[in-house]
């Protein structure tokens, strides 16, 4: 007889995976190319590119990247060595460290992280074009990160 136990919501903070995501544990060592049309959350280790277009790829805190990356949204836990791309945007966690350059519409730096690099900020006007201004306008209006990122005013 098997019974149904109720399972507690997974965190999406340090270490716990979130749901719905696919998932590359901490004993996992992959060399080459990592393609994928779902969130994906690397705890492993990871040479060579990754790319998730469409969706999030998150670093656990155990994931040691040395990669290109490019994703529609980026969070780092652990480490990456190597140059990252984010449509939308990258979030550098606490404990994180990434060397490389970014390349991004929105980053967050959390106090603590370790970054060493450049920053692009690709300005909103080319997304714009590339989606309805109405969606445009209600991605800029998200809650605003602990700590941004923005080109200077001319």
């Amino acid at each position: 007889m098997s019974a149904s136990m109720p399972s507690a919501p997974a965190k999406t903070g340090e270490g716990e995976m979130p749901r719905g995501v696919a998932a590359i544990g901490k004993s996992v060592m992959i060399k080459g190319q990592l393609f994928s049309r779902e969130d994906l959350y690397l705890d492993g280790e990871m040479e060579g590119t990754v790319e998730v277009p469409d969706n999030r790829l998150t670093i656990g805190p155990h994931g040691k990247l040395q990669a290109g990356i490019k994703a529609r949204e980026v969070v780092v836990l652990g480490s990456i060595n190597g140059n990252v791309e984010a449509t939308e945007r990258i979030d550098i966690r606490k404990d994180a460290r990434l060397v490389g350059d970014i390349k991004t519409g929105r980053i967050i730096i959390e106090d603590g992280a370790y970054f060493k690099g450049s920053i692009d900020i690709v300005k909103a006007e080319a997304a714009k074009a590339a989606a309805p201004p109405a969606r445009s306008q209600a991605a800029l209006a998200t809650a605003a990160p602990p700590v941004t990122v923005t080109e200077p005013n001319r």
